[in-house]
């Protein structure tokens, strides 16, 4: 009896232990939300999330705020939001390499994007584009795929970094070209595509808000974008898969999540709020000026997203034999 007894006083305890919290969630935000972007300050990533971030005050009349903490190919970022208390507020907002490339990347990564995380809402794709200078005689991909295997092992391509996304499209056309053409990271897109420009380098895939002015201005040639479909901002340039590449297509994204065991109530406000906001006339506006487009997917849904995406970069940089450590 007494046992029975002790059972239900912990049950009741425990019960009433949980008021406070749930309380807070249904309630939720009760005051300021940080919000990770783990690259430095100015980029796409930053971007989006400021975006995301006076909309989301706007609408509730808290505060949400932006926090760079860039670092070891978004890791660094990532890592505190994974550790942080799973009460909402503490958000990431992030590009995909913490989320899905580095895993195979890094061989002691602190944290695990699969478990560690709750997806919230995927907030835009953004095409990516295969650009060329000026200089080099090819027009369209299978020129520059003829080109490539009549000089095997001379062509360079440039990146933002080893397992950008970026990288990774040119790893995936190695593979399912056959020709050999020699990665050069930078540490940066920006870097990168200055060399492009200067002809130090003859080719290079990157985000669609980097390409357009400096395709627009003659600076560079666009050749394919990476994508299932063309991109609105360039609808005259086909993709690679339309030239001939079965099977390709790269794009970049962006994505919010928080820590793992956030409370369901608070994951969906969250929800709730950025579907919303990527409605908004004036949002869709602005991401369409970067060259990217509106988030459809959430939830379980994202969950499943990342799972594929990481599946398929994985194999691409077992492929590659790429590492980051």
């Amino acid at each position: 009896m007494m046992k029975a007894f002790s059972r239900r006083a912990v049950l009741f305890i425990g019960a009433a232990m949980m008021l406070p919290s749930l309380a807070a969630a249904e309630n939720y935000p009760s005051h300021p939300v940080k919000i990770v972007v783990p690259f430095p300050a100015g980029g796409s990533n930053d971007i989006i999330a400021r975006i995301l971030a006076q909309k989301l005050s706007e609408r509730t009349g808290q505060q949400f705020f932006v926090e760079n903490r860039g670092g070891a190919g978004g890791n660094i970022g990532a890592e505190a939001v994974a550790k942080a208390s799973p009460d909402g507020y503490t958000l990431l907002v992030t590009a995909p390499p913490p989320l899905t490339t580095n895993v195979a990347l890094y061989k002691n990564l602190p944290f695990d994007p699969a478990r560690d995380f709750a997806p919230v809402a995927l907030l835009a794709t953004v095409p990516i584009v295969l650009m060329v200078h000026p200089s080099l005689p090819v027009k369209n991909v299978r020129e520059l795929v003829a080109l490539a295997k009549s000089k095997p092992g001379t062509l360079n391509f440039g990146s933002s970094g080893i397992g950008s996304t970026n990288h990774l499209a040119g790893e995936l056309l190695k593979r399912l070209t056959g020709i050999d053409i020699v990665h050069v990271p930078y540490k940066g897109a920006a870097p990168a595509m200055n060399d492009l420009i200067a002809g130090h380098i003859p080719m290079m895939f990157d985000n669609m808000p980097a390409v357009l002015p400096q395709v627009q201005g003659g600076a560079v040639r666009a050749i394919a974008v990476a994508g299932a479909k063309r991109a609105s901002a360039l609808p005259d340039v086909p993709t690679v898969a339309e030239q001939g590449v079965e099977g390709f297509e790269a794009f970049s994204w962006f994505g919010l999540v928080a820590p793992a065991k956030v409370p369901a109530p608070v994951l969906e406000t969250l929800q709730r709020e950025v579907e919303v906001i990527l409605r908004m006339l004036d949002v869709r506006k602005r991401l369409a000026e970067l060259g990217a487009e509106p988030g459809a997917i959430a939830g379980v849904e994202l969950g499943k997203f990342l799972a594929d995406d990481t599946a398929k970069w994985t194999r691409i940089i077992q492929a590659s034999g790429a590492t980051a450590d």
